[in-house]
């Protein structure tokens, strides 16, 4: 039985660098076909996160957004077509009904990424959409597909016509697939296998993000970049109205797309539900966010002497720590009792 790791269990070991300063390091990621990423942050496919706010906000500082799939294809591309055309942005699209002639019509609004966003992506239904759409679009337009789980997974979606792949199964802040089902991978195992792949495909390291941190040991471990909800999630970009307690506290709806509460709004009922719907603080800008996470994955590689993924690739070594380990790890005065 193989042993699998989360993000929690390892640790990057700081090693010699030569940096002297941040600005040296570059963390940019070409996903290929007219995507290339100054900061390797993807914003998740969610109604509660990616519409057109979030996509101009997150292109404006060198990463993307997919526009999530749940509108009508005219409003899907509206989101698309308000952006400046310079703009890097994905959408999504299903794996049946009218994933054909949504990919087209996006095609047609300017999309750079067509992200065909099935939970379980290791499925004769993304082989049909992948053979389907790299027979529409040819080699012009990059195709993300997922989610898959192991190093079989990524190997199929990539010869089944597959640029880049989202990894992980379960794990996310308002995911309960592995609870509901009992299947699915530790994040970081799952980034760890699928990088032993012998494809030319891109990993996109997608669920359970927590920090950037996170964010650093996923792009180690052999992620090209890192796609996340709940970090992005009650800014003034993500969908929804910021909504005021008596109290005066400041929230906003974040919820999963497999939660019975989005599957009855968006299909009048739901089937099996592999997620919740909370709300989390108001938390302003997204930027702000965004900025804080880029200045700590350039810190990430500095502390092993990365100036560039491929060489955060290279030189990457983990150790894997203990429970009390993890206690250290964290500013642990804030549960001192004086």
């Amino acid at each position: 039985m193989e042993r699998g790791l989360s993000y929690d269990d390892v640790l990057l070991v700081p090693q010699y660098s030569d940096i002297a300063s941040r600005q040296e390091i570059d963390i940019s990621a070409d996903l290929g076909k007219g995507a290339p990423l100054e900061v390797p942050i993807i914003a998740s496919p969610m109604d509660t996160i990616s519409e057109s706010s979030m996509a101009a906000a997150m292109a404006s500082h060198g990463g993307t957004a997919i526009i999530h799939r749940y509108l009508s294809i005219e409003d899907q591309c509206r989101h698309v077509e308000s952006l400046p055309q310079e703009a890097i942005v994905g959408a999504a699209v299903g794996a049946t009904g009218d994933f054909e002639e949504r990919a087209c019509a996006l095609s047609d609004a300017g999309v750079n990424i067509i992200c065909i966003d099935i939970a379980h992506g290791h499925h004769v239904l993304m082989k049909t959409a992948l053979h389907t759409l790299r027979n529409v679009f040819g080699d012009t337009m990059h195709l993300m597909a997922g989610n898959v789980a192991t190093l079989e997974g990524i190997n199929d979606l990539a010869d089944w016509g597959a640029d880049s792949v989202r990894c992980n199964i379960g794990g996310g802040s308002i995911c309960s697939t592995r609870v509901q089902t009992g299947h699915g991978m530790p994040g970081l195992q799952t980034i760890i296998n699928c990088a032993k792949t012998d494809r030319d495909i891109k990993i996109i390291a997608d669920g359970g993000i927590r920090n950037s941190g996170d964010m650093v040991k996923a792009l180690a471990a052999g992620a090209d970049a890192v796609m996340c909800g709940s970090l992005l999630s009650g800014t003034d970009e993500a969908p929804g109205k910021i909504l005021q307690d008596i109290d005066g506290y400041r929230w906003k709806s974040f919820r999963g797309m497999a939660s019975k509460e989005a599957q009855v709004d968006w299909h009048g009922r739901y089937s099996s539900f592999e997620g919740v719907a909370t709300r989390v603080p108001y938390r302003g800008p997204v930027g702000h966010i965004v900025e804080d996470l880029e200045r700590g994955i350039r810190s990430g590689f500095s502390y092993s002497g990365a100036r560039n993924l491929l060489e955060l690739h290279a030189k990457a070594k983990f150790t894997q720590q203990t429970a009390s380990g993890l206690s250290e790890s964290h500013a642990h005065i804030m549960s001192r009792k004086w």
